[in-house]
């Protein structure tokens, strides 16, 4: 009898529920854990369901019934890999399940973005802006077309590359940028400092690691165009967010959107986020670019299937 403990059951929306496994099993799930309380919860278990709970070293080192992490989703930063492996705890993941709502997602905030809607609705909700125009409309922000526009993506692998597929079919330019410092360029990519200053949007869509952290920075924004616009489904941390909201405020880029922060869930005096209430260039989604409910499906069919296969395999 193997005992599963779901550390973060919130990680999942709750209209989907993770199949229960065919072998024999006792299962506990938790709302959501703390540091504090996620040793006392995993000590007696065979297999770790998480999301986002840290698991490092030192954790590890103390959980010796400990064979699997069966992760909620495609990141896995948040496990120490390294230790694991020494350790012989299994780490799997699940990828590929949101391939189709993340690309979605960026697609929509291209179109909020070049066609000024944030600003637009905004307007219609806090001021008598259109009713006291005058005439029919009026045309406060910008608005420029999707066709024709040069998107720079960041990260070639499964959704950058569908993001990249659907951008094309509207017509626009797709550069996919070589990694920073490359020395040489790959066929299909073009270097990274000239994708930031052709590109008319910027995606993001690369893994976070210790070469990506920060990607974008003060020095990064500074040779995007002034009309460019960044976007961010991938990880918060890719991006320096003070130096965002520098760049938004002084007019150095034209806006942003974003579904992803630094620190989720952010403080209530999170910048960006008190930044968003009065910035008509600036949307920012809570991290549910990958939770369509055909995504979410996938997502928990695929942690079951992990689940099983290693009880099957042993790997």
């Amino acid at each position: 009898m193997l005992n599963i403990v779901f550390l973060d059951r919130t990680g999942v929306p709750a209209s989907h529920n993770i199949p229960r496994p065919s072998f024999p099993h006792n299962w506990v799930e938790y709302a959501r854990t703390s540091a504090d309380e996620t040793y006392e919860r995993a000590k007696d278990a065979d297999i770790v369901v998480t999301s986002k709970v840290v698991f490092n070293r030192e954790l590890l080192a103390k959980l010796p019934k400990l064979k699997l992490i069966a992760i909620t989703a495609t990141g896995t930063n948040n496990i120490d890999l390294v230790a694991a492996k020494e350790l012989g705890i299994a780490v799997k993941n699940v990828t590929g399940y949101s391939s189709v709502t993340v690309p979605e997602h960026v697609l929509g905030m291209i179109f909020a973005l070049k066609h000024s809607l944030v600003g637009y609705h905004r307007d219609q909700i806090t001021s008598d802006r259109w009713a006291t125009c005058g005439q029919f409309c009026y045309t406060d922000y910008p608005i420029t077309d999707v066709r024709g526009a040069t998107l720079g993506v960041f990260g070639k692998g499964c959704l950058g590359t569908e993001v990249g597929r659907l951008a094309q079919l509207l017509g626009m330019n797709v550069l996919y940028a070589e990694h920073k410092g490359a020395t040489t360029i790959r066929e299909g990519y073009t270097a990274f400092e000239d994708v930031l200053k052709q590109a008319d949007i910027v995606t993001l869509h690369c893994p976070l690691t210790e070469t990506t952290q920060n990607l974008i920075n003060a020095d990064t924004l500074a040779l995007m165009k002034p009309s460019a616009y960044l976007i961010n489904t991938g990880r918060g941390p890719l991006v320096d967010e003070t130096a965002l909201l520098h760049a938004l405020e002084n007019g150095v880029i034209a806006g942003a959107a974003l579904d992803v922060l630094v620190k989720e869930p952010p403080e209530k005096d999170n910048p960006l986020i008190q930044a968003a209430k009065r910035l008509p260039n600036l949307l920012i989604t809570p991290h549910i670019a990958w939770a369509s409910d055909s995504a979410v499906t996938t997502l928990v069919n695929k942690v079951a299937q992990n689940i099983e296969e290693f009880v099957a395999t042993g790997k």
